[in-house]
Formats: structure tokens, sequence, C-alpha cells
């Protein structure tokens, strides 16, 4: 089983998600697409690109005080192009801000490298990649986190998300604008997640995907950004699904997580449909994780025990976009712990309301949300949080 690249999913612009990385095509300098530069004898060709998201929240969770959060969410910034000919694309993202980042530990790397990779494109057809990049699993992961309606994912893609690895990837894609078509992508990885560097594994990861269009494909590339601020002009539909095994996997959550205290075999299943049509987009996933024996203890401290997260869940996100572009959004998120652990963290129920005004499609603008969340514990207590939050999102 093989896997191709990143379409690259850190995109984060609708230009930026357009498959358009035919470097060849543009000026030595270029905006709209970042800063370009081309070599007078088109060897080479370097695009610069950067992005952030600056938020603030008020928090109210209960049993706590009421509290504020200001922070740099995210700032990335990212490096493409090609070196002696167009159909051999690198593609590099650096995050720099503590949420990206993470803390710094003794003996810890440094998570500063998002994205690393080089691709074979000899075609319209194929995408050959090797390198780190984030695996073909659910829609809304895939995207990039700028090309999102609300100021971040689910609660369930936090949970079930396949995320970032190292390892090869190929998709054969089969697009067109007005008939059936279909995409195929998979990957070999490591399973440990992106920047690892400990003691070698003998475990791998593989991943399949498959997407269907029966209506032809989006405006755009607009299964890459949420909302139809294209505004279709005849329905379209999108259908995928992905399958990922996960072997001797270390980490609580496959690729993100905790360290376990003994490796685990981990499956997890990824289903998404996406709807659009005239400014109404609506779509909906399922996300599943699943593993034998998911609890695991120390053995120097059998107090002390680390657990893979095994359940389900589903979101359901409706958004019209008006003319004047803006956007409303509902989300609903349901999230459930399997039997083998619900004794460990509670069943989730998440409702969203969010406001977005384009100032330059999803490279500018400014949200709103409203968020409820609702924890059902094993021992029937139950918990209410709630946050109010804005953001502003700029990027070239």
């Amino acid at each position: 089983m093989l896997g191709l690249l990143l379409f690259c999913t850190c995109f984060y612009s609708i230009a930026q998600e357009n498959n358009d990385i035919k470097l060849s095509a543009l000026p030595y300098y270029s905006f709209g697409k970042g800063v370009g530069i081309t070599s007078p004898d088109s060897i080479f060709q370097l695009n610069i690109r950067f992005r952030m998201q600056n938020r603030a929240s008020y928090i109210v969770d209960e049993d706590t005080d009421p509290a504020y959060e200001a922070a740099i969410r995210r700032l990335r910034l990212r490096f493409d192009g090609y070196v002696g000919d167009p159909r051999f694309i690198y593609v590099i993202q650096l995050s720099f801000s503590p949420n990206d980042v993470g803390a710094i530990e003794d003996g810890q790397n440094l998570n500063v490298i998002r994205d690393a990779i080089v691709f074979y494109r000899p075609n319209k057809h194929w995408n050959i990649g090797f390198g780190q990049t984030k695996l073909p699993g659910n829609r809304q992961r895939v995207n990039s986190s700028g090309a999102l309606q609300l100021t971040d994912r689910s609660i369930n893609n936090a949970r079930f998300n396949i995320d970032r690895d190292f390892g090869l990837q190929v998709y054969y894609l089969n697009e067109s604008k007005n008939t059936f078509s279909y995409n195929i992508k998979t990957a070999i990885s490591t399973g440990e997640g992106r920047n690892w560097t400990r003691e070698p594994d003998n475990g791998l990861a593989y991943t399949g995907k498959l997407e269907l269009f029966p209506l032809g494909v989006f405006k755009n590339d607009g299964t890459l950004y949420e909302g139809d601020i294209k505004r279709e002009s005849t329905p379209k539909v999108m259908l995928s699904g992905s399958f990922h095994f996960n072997e001797k996997a270390r980490r609580t959550q496959g690729t993100l997580g905790n360290n376990l205290f003994e490796s685990r075999d981990m499956t997890s299943i990824l289903l998404d449909a996406m709807f659009k049509y005239k400014g109404l987009s609506f779509q909906t996933s399922y996300m599943e994780r699943s593993a034998k024996d998911p609890i695991t203890v120390n053995p120097n401290n059998i107090n002390e025990t680390q657990f893979v997260f095994v359940g389900n869940g589903f979101d359901t996100q409706l958004s019209y976009i008006f003319d004047n572009n803006y956007e409303v959004i509902t989300r609903f998120s349901h999230q459930k712990p399997f039997q083998s652990i619900e004794n460990l963290t509670p069943k989730s129920n998440q409702y969203t309301l969010g406001i977005t005004k384009y100032i330059w499609e999803h490279a500018f603008k400014i949200q709103a949300e409203l968020t409820k969340t609702n924890l059902n514990f094993f021992n029937n207590t139950k918990q209410e949080n709630w946050y109010l939050r804005f953001q502003v999102e700029i990027g070239i």
C-alpha cells in the first residue's frame, strides 16, 4: 500500500487550497498565492506564505470562576516550489505559536516542523510524496485550520483524527467538473506522529481513503474549505471514507496523545459527507477508533494508567453565506467512549453557533462563536461548560 501527499491540506486560503502548484506558470514575483520568486532560467521557484489566528475567549466552566483567554492560536510560515523540474515539488510548513509548538520539556522534540515533504507529480492524476504531512483522514482534519468556518475543529476531530505522520503517500485523482469523479488516496507511515525521534518502532500505519463526487467536483477544490463561499450554481456532493490501521501504536490517540505503557494496535474508521449549493453548505462526519485492551498500566506503579481513547462520535454542520459575505454556522457534535473506558472519560455533546465575515475569502476573515459543551460522567454527574470567542484570521 502506498500513498500521496498533501494536497496541501496546510493550504489555508482558497487559492492555496487549489491543486495550483503549476509553479512554472507563475511570474517571477506574484501576490495572492503568497510572494513568489522564480529564477530567470526557471530552474527553481520559491513561494512564501504566512497566516496567523489571533483570538480572545470568555470561558465559563462549571465549578470554576469565569476566565478570559487571549492568545495567538496559530502562526504559520510556509514555503513551496520546485527545483529543476515543476514535477518535483517541495512543501515546508513551520509553526511558531505556543499552542502549535507545545510545551518545551527535557528530552522532547520542539514541534516547529509541521510539514516537510517532497513529491513527484508526473501528470494530473498521480501524486507521489515522501516526508511528513497530514494523512488522508477525515475531511475536517485534512482541511487547513485556516479554511474552517468556526474558530476550531470539532471535539470528535480532537479525539479521533489521525493527524500528521512521516511516510510515503500516493494519490490517484480522477476529477471532472460535471460527471461522476473519484479519488483514491493511500499512505504507509510510521504511525508515531510528527517529529518522532525516539527509539525505532517495529510497527507501521496503513491508510486508505476513497472520495466520491456523484455530480462532479466542487468549484475551486471546494472540498478543501468549509462553507459555500463560491456559491455552487448546481448541487455538489462528496462522500468519502478512510480506513486506518496503526500497528503497535505507542500513543493514546495513535499519532497523538500521551505515551502508552504498552503498545496497542488501533483501527480507525472516518466517514464524511458534504453538500453545497447556492451559498448553503451541509457536512456531516462519523469517526471511530477501536483497540483491544485499551488500558495500559505502569509496570512500576499499578495505580498509574494510560488508555487508548476508543469510542465514536458524529458531527453535523450547517451554514449559509449571504450576499454581503456574512455567514451563519451551526454545529452539533456527539462523542461516546466505548464501555471499556466509559468510567475514565465522559460522554460529550457540544452545540455551537457562529458568525463569520469574509473580507478576502478564508485568507482574511473575522469570526465570532458561542459554544456549549455538556459532559455526562459514568457516576451520573454532569457538567456544563461555555465559551464565547472572537477571532481574526489573516494571511497571504
